[in-house]
């Protein structure tokens, strides 16, 4: 089942009260912030109606938490081979 992956980019600060609805509805309450959702035209209206704030993608199958943590972490920049006894 193929999920919508919405990210909150701008604030709705300054926006009518219609606009911070959707996000709401949708589940967006801080910038930078994820929800996925199923594909539907429900949310692809919602999506709609607040397409200048947020960042969507067509995803596969959804991400937990932890995952998404993970996926957020940066490079090193060096790696470990093996280590000197």
């Amino acid at each position: 089942m193929p999920y919508f992956r919405i990210t909150l980019l701008r604030s709705a600060i300054g926006l009518p009260r219609s606009r911070a609805g959707v996000l709401q509805a949708l589940g967006l309450r801080k910038r930078m912030a994820t929800v996925y959702h199923p594909v539907s035209a429900q949310v692809a209206g919602q999506i709609f109606a607040v397409k200048e704030l947020v960042d969507v993608q067509e995803v596969a199958e959804k991400m937990t938490k932890e995952e998404m943590k993970v996926s957020r972490r940066p490079d090193p920049g060096y790696y470990i081979e093996t280590r000197v006894r």
